[in-house]
């Protein structure tokens, strides 16, 4: 059976995911999980939610999927063990080091695979599942069916995305927050610049994309374009796989992930209750008609959203190109329910396509024209449907600001929806109080995480291991130390220059080559091979002849930067070292890579000195011999694409390795200038290489 998985920020989230029919439900405890703005659970929240689960026959993930430090691994490892005594069935973790710990000091634990990890390819779950212990692979959410489909058949299971916000960047890969503005997506504190307004521009300050809304759609106008520009390009729209969910059973993905731990219990109910419907017809082989795939889109529509897509699933320039974007705005755009058809005094006549109930709130499309008083908001004002309407009716919707005939109108808020997701809340609670004491038991005292995500209390009694059962963590594995206690490596850093150039850039003490292009000239293979920071099935060919180049002798080593790539060297049994977005946080995972053969270690931009020498002395004080230093500042790119951000300034013909565009970016020629009141001012940098990846630089 595949299962349907749903997140929960709060405990009401959750009850709405049980109540909606929710296979399994995934959840944050503590500071350790990749959503730093929602607090987690406590602990006596989350017993009492896996014992509503299991009444339902439902199953309970808890996410530990950050990024760690030396000095959190013991805290992260005792707050795993107090998850899986308050009833978790499973733990979502991306550190491989915190991974590799678990795996060995709390064995049979059931460890799945975060996609902050970046597994993108076959050679990635296979290592995962050998080296780290790991039951289940949640994959990269740019992964298309057929590639699915091929890591499915595999054997591991496969926890595929099939719903809610998309991050641009790969996940794993994005230091846009943690070196602009100095919070970090890879400890779940991210600031979202990818939601920001920008403009795209030529060397010379030209404009050719984005920019100010207003004024981009005055030029728009002037140029017979459409004036839906808009300045978000790097907006991303919601994954929506509804649609797909036969083709996705079919591929034999084991488990549909939900994305939402910051959404309310509504968005919870409603998006579950869709998906659940979707699931159950495909698991009983009804294919649904596309009438009733229509009435399921619609409703989805109803909850938050920035519009749809399925260009990741669909694969090829689906996935890369504008149609992906949410360009215009980044906040809910709900859905279209009627037009303005004739203008009145405060208000305007209202022509509807759908039904909308009286309190739904609605939201007029109307852009003040360029004659409009320079009081007049922006923003599209929102308010409230007066009463019931049906489809083709008209109903009068009182409005203060004067809007244009023709202005779309949409629901961005159903009344009703958030009714039903009271009542179905309401009626999981009472059921909660009818289970009694059974929900408090397992753990002693409140349960409480203090400010660093540790667990405050070390009383519990597993069901999983006994006290006696579990060896203590070594102080060589966990501790920090004085950083005085510098080893050999700790001023060597490697200036990375991937992605920079069709011919790619120069390393220190070698030559980090190409971005996945194709292998050069093997006279030019006399440093070190970068293979970039994706790796799909489309680019292993590159993977395998880069090692067939190495054990020639024509390059030194392989500089890998996701695991796919170490799965790959180990296999040649070549050369390698490991780089970002391949994390190094924690000696730990140093020791780990090491012992698989990695030659060396280049650990984060982002880590600060402080952070890089404990990494370097803790790693000494492990047995990690291997050099351990920091890349170079400015090396790292802030984003790592598969949209092409080019496509802004106008269509696509797929022809990447020729295009214009691209090539331009490869001469410092395309830029992304910040423009929204609280960033920076930045101008960025704009890279896109011959697969239509874009990589952002400082």
């Amino acid at each position: 059976m595949v299962e349907l998985l749903a997140p929960a920020g709060t405990p009401d989230a959750f009850r709405a995911a049980i109540a909606a029919g929710a296979d399994a439900v995934y959840v944050g405890l503590g500071s350790f999980n990749a959503r730093a703005a929602n607090g987690g659970f406590s602990l006596s929240e989350l017993s009492r939610g896996c014992a509503l689960a299991h009444a339902h026959g439902s199953r309970v993930y808890v996410a530990l999927n950050v990024c760690m430090h030396d000095d959190e691994l013991a805290s992260a490892l005792e707050l795993a063990s107090a998850a899986l005594d308050a009833g978790a069935d499973a733990l979502i973790v991306a550190d491989v080091g915190l991974c590799d710990l678990i795996h060995r000091e709390l064995p049979g634990v059931e460890l799945h695979l975060s996609t902050q990890t970046g597994a993108q390819s076959v050679g990635a779950v296979r290592l995962a599942v050998r080296e780290l212990g790991v039951s289940r692979v949640t994959c990269a959410r740019e992964l298309s069916l057929a590639e699915l489909a091929g890591l499915c058949a595999g054997g591991t299971p496969i926890e595929a995305f099939c719903h809610g916000a998309i991050c641009i960047c790969y996940s794993g890969a994005c230091s846009y927050s943690a070196l602009m503005r100095g919070r970090s997506a890879n400890r779940g504190d991210c600031t979202q610049p990818c939601r920001l307004a920008y403009a795209l521009e030529d060397d010379e300050g030209r404009l050719l994309a984005g920019g100010a809304w207003e004024r981009d759609v005055s030029e728009a106008r002037g140029a017979g374009r459409s004036a839906a520009q808009g300045d978000r390009l790097l907006c991303p729209r919601d994954y929506l796989g509804i649609r797909h969910v036969s083709a996705l059973v079919g591929a034999g993905v084991a488990s549909l992930k939900i994305e939402g731990r910051m959404k309310g219990p509504d968005y919870v109910y409603n998006v579950v209750g869709c998906y659940r419907e979707a699931l159950d017809a495909a698991l009983a082989g009804v294919e649904l008609d596309e009438c009733e795939l229509d009435e399921l889109e619609a409703r989805l529509a109803r909850s938050f959203n920035r519009g749809f897509t399925d260009g990741y699933l669909r694969g090829g320039h689906t996935a890369t190109g504008a149609g992906l974007m949410s360009v215009e705005r980044a906040i809910n755009q709900g859905l279209e329910v009627g037009i303005v058809d004739e203008p009145g005094y405060e208000g305007a006549w209202v022509r509807f396509n759908r039904e909308v109930a009286a309190g739904d709130m609605l939201e007029i499309c109307s852009t003040p024209g360029a004659n409009a008083p320079a009081d007049v908001p922006k923003r599209w004002p929102i308010v409230p449907c007066p009463a019931n309407v049906g489809a083709q009716d008209r109903a009068f919707v009182r409005c203060k600001r004067k809007v244009e005939v023709g202005s779309a109108v949409h629901l961005v808020r159903s009344a009703a929806l958030v009714a039903a997701s009271r009542a179905a809340v309401d009626i999981v609670r009472d059921e909660e109080l009818s289970l009694g004491s059974a929900l408090t038991e397992p753990c002693e005292g409140d349960g409480r995480l203090d400010d660093g995500g540790r667990f405050a209390h070390a009383r519990r009694k597993s069901p999983h291991l006994s006290a006696a059962e579990r060896r203590p963590v070594r102080e060589s594995e966990l501790s920090r130390h004085d950083c005085a206690q510098m080893n050999d490596f700790a001023h060597r850093e490697l200036t990375l220059g991937a992605a920079r150039g069709a011919e790619g850039a120069r390393a220190a003490g070698g030559t980090a080559e190409g971005t996945g292009d194709a292998v050069r000239e093997a006279g030019e293979l006399d440093g070190v091979i970068d293979l970039g920071e994706v790796c799909r099935a489309g680019d292993m060919p590159f993977v395998v002849e880069a090692c067939a180049a190495v054990a020639r002798g024509e390059a030194d080593a392989l500089l890998c930067r996701n695991i796919g790539q170490v799965d790959a060297a180990c296999e040649a049994a070549v050369a390698w070292e490991v780089a970002p977005p391949l994390n190094v946080w924690n000696a730990q995972t140093a020791r780990v890579l090491q012992g698989l053969g990695a030659r060396r270690i280049w650990l984060p931009e982002e880590l600060s000195d402080e952070n890089v020498a404990g990494v370097q002395n803790a790693a000494r004080l492990a047995g990690v011999s291997v050099p351990v230093a920091r890349v170079a500042s400015g090396s790292t790119p802030l984003m790592v694409m598969e949209h092409c951000v080019l496509t802004a300034e106008g269509p696509c013909d797929g022809a990447c390795a020729t295009c214009s565009r691209r090539l331009a970016s490869e001469r410092d020629d395309r830029f992304l200038v910040e423009l929204d009141r609280n960033a920076s001012d930045a101008r960025l940098a704009v890279r896109v290489d011959e697969r239509g990846r874009t990589r952002l630089y400082r």
